[in-house]
């Protein structure tokens, strides 16, 4: 696109500050100031050459968006799923040099706008509540997928004592209203895929070998992993789990021991504290 001389000087960083909102926000370039800045062709005008990028901008934006949320996609169905993409953009631009950030705020925007946001929690709808879950659920995959962690490294065995486990870098939890996990993975691989029944569901999402996998988990197992989160600690965390499901820590242990903790091991839920 060709720049034309103005009046006062345009310096290329001024130029490039303006192109840039043109393109973030295309309802705010007002068209003599388009005129004013580019050169029409033969063909099109100053503001129709303009326009050409500011549609192919934000449809780039809205493909990129589709890759980071597929599953959501399918949910909304690819009309409806581009609407909310574009509002997403034009309320909430990107402001990172990198895509990779694109959708942060998307799961949050999608609470923020939801259409019964006036109704009671007993009355709100369950398909808004689905989108809501499955958005953040993709969000924390997407996030997981990428994010440094501990491939090349020794993983513990299940002769690693208690005092030496601590979650591994690509570790997550979601605790969801729906089972976003189950739907996720039937858009994936195409299956027929239909709104799931209100049902709270709680996972463990890891990464080993760059493959990332969600495991379901029960509450307790849930509150176990999120005090691991703040205390890396084995032990305290299940006193806290005893505590909280008013049980005798015996239990608690020997739960832990038997059924649990080499399960989780094979699982890649851990690495030793001495080998980060």
């Amino acid at each position: 696109m060709t720049v034309t001389k103005t009046t006062s000087p345009t310096s290329l960083h001024d130029m490039q500050q303006w192109m840039q909102t043109a393109l973030i926000h295309p309802q705010a370039v007002k068209h003599e100031e388009a005129a004013a800045r580019l050169k029409p062709s033969n063909r099109l005008s100053a503001n129709q050459r303009l326009a050409i990028y500011q549609r192919s901008y934000i449809t780039r934006l809205c493909a990129c968006l589709a890759e980071q949320f597929p599953a959501s996609r399918t949910a909304l169905g690819e009309d409806l799923f581009d609407n909310f993409a574009r509002v997403y953009l034009a309320r909430d631009p990107s402001d990172s040099y990198t895509l990779y950030e694109l959708g942060r705020r998307f799961p949050s925007f999608l609470e923020e706008t939801r259409p019964d946001t006036e109704t009671t929690d007993s009355e709100q709808e369950h398909w808004v509540n689905f989108m809501i879950d499955l958005a953040h659920y993709e969000r924390k995959l997407f996030v997981l997928f990428d994010a440094p962690g501990h491939e090349g490294k020794d993983w513990p065995t299940p002769n690693t004592a208690d005092e030496d486990l601590i979650l591994q870098p690509c570790f997550t939890l979601g605790s969801y209203r729906f089972n976003v996990a189950s739907y996720y993975h039937n858009a994936t691989y195409q299956t027929e895929t239909q709104l799931p029944p209100l049902s709270q569901s709680y996972v463990a999402i890891t990464r080993y070998d760059y493959l990332t996998s969600t495991i379901p988990i029960t509450y307790a197992h849930y509150e176990f992993l999120k005090s691991m989160q703040e205390t890396h600690n084995i032990d305290r965390s299940l006193e806290r789990l005893a505590t909280l499901l008013n049980m005798p820590i015996d239990n608690i242990r020997e739960s832990w021991t038997k059924e649990i903790r080499n399960r989780w091991i094979n699982n890649h839920f851990f690495v030793n504290r001495d080998r980060l």
